[in-house]
């Protein structure tokens, strides 16, 4: 009897032996970690105008659609401003047409003084040659000369007028300088009393709402959150120890601690750079005569699979998990 109970210890130690190199294989090529959270964008929501908040569309944790109504800001004023904007580019262009219409006119003008110059320059001539036959008097030359002197003085003066009236006026219709710097202002009034109306950039959940109805806010002014559905991730934080066959795109597995039971299914989008040690805000100081050498943690980021956001299990930011990396599939490296 003493031999059968010996062999059965030793098969007995041998079948735990065995037991625990499996688990330990097994630990080691799936390296799990519980130092895990789910993550996901939160976006903050904030006006880009100022004035008082006349209605409140949402109510804390909703979920909303991309495009939904969040809020309104009162837009009386603003609608003000655009109709004042809209006035003075009929102002601007009609003012463009009149200086269109002064630059016609110097323009014929010009060409009135430039006809009265040829014509007094042909007479100064007939003059001149009518004098050397000594048909007309020294008077008369004189006379038509002074007539060519003043037409062309004249026709000077008509062309800096229609110079004058060229700069004032510009470019015509749309390009018109005063024209364009109205069309403008009517742009930024019209995209001013559209900011009055603010609503929601991506689909997700409201949080953190606090804003009612006769609040004054101001231009950036942070009102609230709004946790994105769409784009669900988690950071977990792995040994060092553990990280010697993760590569990304590894398949991963996740379990919530919230919905026990319930897994996730992803892979692994990237490995940290550095420890969680390095970039926290009071990095231990190991230069001691004490030292203890303590085993670091790098961030892994686990990439969620498109059917994670279950609509029957709401997935909530910073929720605990559980990740489990399965290293026996190729990754990247």
């Amino acid at each position: 009897m003493s031999r059968w109970k010996m062999v059965a210890l030793i098969a007995a130690i041998a079948i735990v032996v065995a037991g625990l190199f499996v688990w330990w294989r097994h630990q080691e090529l799936h390296p799990s970690s519980d130092d895990a959270y789910l993550q996901a964008d939160v976006l903050t929501i904030a006006p880009l105008i100022g004035g008082r908040v006349i209605e409140v569309a949402v109510v804390e944790n909703q979920r909303v659609e991309q495009g939904d109504r969040l809020f309104r800001i009162d837009d009386a004023q603003l609608r003000l401003v655009r109709d004042a904007a809209d006035a003075q580019l009929e102002v601007a262009r009609r003012a463009a047409a009149s200086v269109g219409d002064s630059v016609g006119a110097a323009s014929a003008q010009l060409s009135g003084a430039q006809a009265a110059l040829l014509q007094a320059n042909t007479e100064l001539s007939r003059n001149q040659t009518l004098r050397k036959a000594v048909l007309v008097a020294q008077a008369v030359v004189d006379q038509a000369l002074a007539q060519r002197n003043e037409a062309a003085a004249q026709e000077a003066a008509a062309r800096a007028n229609l110079a004058a009236a060229k700069s004032q006026a510009g470019s015509p219709g749309i390009r018109n300088a005063s024209v364009r710097a109205a069309i403008a202002a009517l742009d930024q009034a019209a995209l001013n009393l559209s900011y009055a109306e603010v609503v929601a950039p991506a689909a997700g959940w409201i949080a953190n709402l606090t804003l009612r109805p006769g609040q004054v806010v101001v231009p950036n002014q942070p009102l609230f959150s709004l946790v994105e559905a769409d784009h669900w991730w988690v950071d977990a934080n792995f040994k060092e120890t553990d990280l010697q066959h993760v590569r990304p795109r590894q398949p991963a597995t996740v379990e919530v601690d919230m919905y026990p039971g319930h897994t996730l299914h992803g892979s692994v989008e990237s490995i940290g750079a550095g420890s969680g040690a390095v970039f926290s805000l009071l990095p231990p100081e190991n230069a001691t005569g004490n030292w203890v050498k303590v085993t670091q943690r790098f961030p892994v980021r686990i990439r969620l699979d498109d059917t994670a956001n279950d609509p029957v299990r709401q997935l909530r930011v910073g929720a605990s998990v559980v990740v489990t990396v399965d290293t026996t599939a190729a990754g990247v490296e």
